[in-house]
């Protein structure tokens, strides 16, 4: 996919044994991905473990563990776009989303890490593990490696797309993201869905994995994110444009759904202004058209 040639030393008929088993990410988009992996290949990564190799898993590849068996009883994390996937089909696995890392296993012997870019920190615990804590640090310094102590949470989207296939809330949804900034809204709902509400609690959870409060609260949090990423408004002017007249009451919430302070992820995220200003200027300067005459 990404045209880099990668030329295999050896055969895992010929690994008969290693040190290391670094699993990188895999791309799938379902159960039978899931099952049409290598079942020889799953199993030589078991056979290493149970010969003392140390198992490290990036990314998506924590699913090629977890269909291996390795992390039954234990803990892992992934990325986030995969959790729903991971906890549907290895409900015996703990999975940790919002974490960078999780170590498991006799003598933490395997370790998962999250999105793509953690890599930099498996890199470094890795270095870390083998060769000390002072050479871990001196790499991050030369190749500008970071670690992401924030965990997953400020980067991840909290409200997933799903196909239910439930009209009403369905409907509801649709109202929602049009209205989410009503202080009143989850009454509205119940009366717009026509339903009793421990029914209407109980559809929406089902279609959505939230419950209302649950959902409306992560729908303004991203809200809430994209104003923050893309303008200078204040916090707590923030706080308001998503529904929020409590200045503190936004603050707690954002930093649970999110991991970080409102200000602090604003610092994170939204863009330097050297790229700010770049997008000024390409709207202010005229567009160029060639005729032909």
């Amino acid at each position: 996919m990404t045209g880099v040639s990668i030329i295999p030393q050896a055969t895992i008929a010929e690994a008969r044994s290693t040190d290391v088993v670094f699993v990188p990410n895999v791309m799938v988009n379902g159960p039978a991905s899931l099952r049409s992996l290598d079942r020889r290949l799953l199993e030589w990564i078991g056979k290493m473990y149970a010969q003392g190799a140390q198992l490290y898993a990036a990314c998506g590849g924590s699913l090629v563990l977890a269909e291996a068996g390795l992390l039954d009883g234990g803990q892992a994390t992934t990325h986030s776009s995969y959790a729903p996937l991971f906890r549907d089909q290895y409900p015996r696995v703990t999975l940790h989303p919002e974490r960078i890392l999780v170590q498991a296993g006799p003598g933490h012997n395997v370790v998962c890490a999250g999105g793509a870019s953690s890599w930099q920190d498996l890199t470094l615990l890795l270095i870390a593990r083998r060769a000390g804590t002072k050479e871990a640090i001196r790499i991050s310094k030369i190749f500008l490696y970071q670690w992401h102590r924030d965990g997953q949470l400020p980067y991840a989207s909290m409200i997933e797309n799903v196909s239910h296939g439930d009209a009403v809330i369905v409907s509801c949804q649709e109202w929602i993201a049009r209205h989410y900034d009503r202080a009143d809204i989850v009454t509205e709902l119940v009366r717009r869905s026509g339903l009793p509400k421990r029914t209407f609690d109980r559809r929406f959870r089902a279609a959505t994995g939230y419950s209302p409060l649950a959902y409306i609260q992560a729908l303004r949090i991203e809200e809430a994110k994209q104003i923050l990423e893309t303008s200078a408004v204040p916090v707590d002017a923030v706080g308001r444009e998503v529904g929020y007249e409590d200045a503190a009451s936004f603050r707690r919430l954002f930093r649970r759904l999110a991991g970080m302070a409102p200000g602090d992820y604003r610092r994170k995220f939204r863009p330097p202004n050297i790229v700010l200003k770049a997008k000024q200027t390409a709207k202010a300067s005229p567009t160029l058209s060639l005729q032909e005459g």
